[in-house]
């Protein structure tokens, strides 16, 4: 069995060779076309109003029609807690260590082009999102549905979501959290893995909302000291930034190759992991966007493009600089959260490698939970028309048991280079489905940014009316 979940078993093997194709023939290059195709017709939004989407943070719309809902801010807020985690803290190392330091070049780019992407789908999340009692609910499975009316598609992406957060990622999650106490505390992978899967079960069966409100403190607290400690460690090597800058940009564009096999390497690894970090075009953050109370789409997407900037643009970096400041070798076999336990440690000593731990163990289980509530609500998009409550119940119970239970143990048991690279063939595919549906359905964002801009420049507070695209069925808008 370990054979099985090894680096070199088939499963990884069969896993990899897959995955090397899609990303590196196809949805590379589909991915940055259509970033380029809506900054485009955009006209850069990303950047043209970078201003306003710090102004609309301000706004809080939590209450609408005399009843609290989410606000955009706290949208905002969700929308970068599950952002925040595994692949800012680990992701980053593992691109650092198989495509070089240029990987970090084209995180870059990545989030640069594709806050575009993420515009558009959180957008289009709020202009097609669906009233449920107190609260809103959508994403790229009912936009599908409503905008494309092609159920079949919309039934195709809430399962690749549900199979990807829920159960790829989750064990990702639960691989990094065992290595990162291994490698403070020598524990056992195999026994946190099965704790941290027992821990889970009970949130996930029972007190999912009380945890959710501790770990809405608890996380945003560990992300500043986060930040807080990455910013000591690049204020104490100000002099090696110029040299730091140029590195990455050498190797971004193979001026000097020191590692992974060549500027494809690079350029591979650089975008994958930036994608697994901030998300954008992959279909997960407007599960979220749908849910905030805003008077006009636009106000949400754009607030969900700046979340993109937040992510890879401060967090990814902030990583970078620590590993890349460093002594650490970045080719010497560590790879993953142990490279940036053991750059934080080279840094501020044995403190820095507990501090990691600690870190990832909330950020992971956080977005363990957070994750399987992705998986959940697409669930129950599935069974909508199932007249069986006794059939829902079944089948939500079967997914906590995968998703809490079963994912968690593998991703203990399981190697690195296995958990990563089901999770990228799983985002790819992800990836490609969501794609699909905004680039067919993105005419109506850009017509809603047109619109958003018409009444700004008559000095106006943006209000969207369902008149304004009367060919659409929508639900919540008046």
């Amino acid at each position: 069995m370990s054979d099985l979940f090894s680096a070199d078993g088939w499963l990884n093997r069969v896993v990899t060779a897959s995955n090397d194709f899609l990303w590196t023939y196809i949805l590379i290059a589909v991915l940055i076309g259509c970033a380029l195709y809506f900054t485009f017709k955009s006209r850069g939004v990303q950047f043209r109003m970078i201003g306003e989407m710090f102004r609309l943070l301000g706004e809080s719309t939590g209450r609408h029609d005399g009843k609290k809902h989410i606000s955009s801010f706290q949208a905002f807020a969700v929308g970068v807690a599950t952002r925040v985690g595994t692949g800012n803290l680990a992701g980053v190392a593992t691109a650092i260590a198989v495509g070089g330091p240029g990987a970090v070049f084209w995180m870059w780019i990545i989030a640069l082009l594709g806050s575009a992407s993420a515009f558009v789908e959180s957008t289009l999340a709020q202009l097609f999102k669906k009233r449920e009692k107190h609260s809103f609910i959508g994403g790229p499975a009912y936009y599908i549905l409503r905008g494309l009316r092609q159920p079949w598609l919309a039934a195709l992406f809430a399962i690749l979501i549900s199979v990807t957060f829920g159960l790829s990622y989750n064990s990702i999650q639960s691989n990094t959290i065992c290595s990162a106490l291994n490698v403070a505390f020598g524990f056992n992978p195999i026994w946190v893995g099965i704790i941290l899967a027992a821990v889970s079960l009970v949130v996930i069966f029972g007190g999912i909302h009380r945890i959710a409100k501790v770990s809405s403190v608890i996380v945003p607290i560990m992300a500043l000291g986060y930040l807080l400690l990455a910013l000591f460690v690049i204020f104490r090597h100000l002099d090696l930034i110029p040299q730091v800058f140029t590195l990455i940009f050498k190797d971004a564009f193979g001026i000097t190759q020191i590692a992974g096999g060549g500027i494809a390497a690079t350029l591979m690894n650089g975008i994958k992991r930036g994608l697994f970090s901030n998300e954008a075009g992959e279909g997960s953050a407007p599960n979220v966007a749908a849910t905030a109370s805003t008077s006009h789409p636009v106000k949400q997407g754009l607030i969900q493009a700046l979340g993109v900037f937040t992510d890879t643009l401060v967090v990814c970096s902030c990583t970078a600089f620590i590993i890349l400041f460093s002594s650490v070798d970045t080719q010497g076999g560590l790879n993953g959260i142990a490279l940036t336990q053991a750059a934080l440690e080279a840094e501020i000593g044995r403190f820095g490698t507990i501090f990691v731990a600690a870190a990832i163990l909330l950020f992971a289980y956080s977005s363990i939970i957070g994750n399987y509530y992705y998986g959940e609500a697409n669930i129950r998009f599935l069974t909508r028309n199932t007249r069986s409550s006794a059939c829902k119940k079944w089948v939500m119970a079967v997914y906590r048991l995968l998703s809490g239970g079963l994912v968690v143990i593998f991703g203990a048991l399981a190697s690195l280079d296995l958990v990563w690279s089901l999770g990228d063939l799983c985002m790819a595919l992800l990836t490609a489905c969501n794609l699909y549906a905004i680039v067919r359905l993105s005419k109506y964002a850009f017509r809603l940014l047109e619109d958003y801009r018409q009444q700004k420049r008559a000095g106006q507070n943006p209000v969207f009316h369902r008149n304004t695209l009367p060919e659409l069925d929508l639900e919540c808008w008046e």
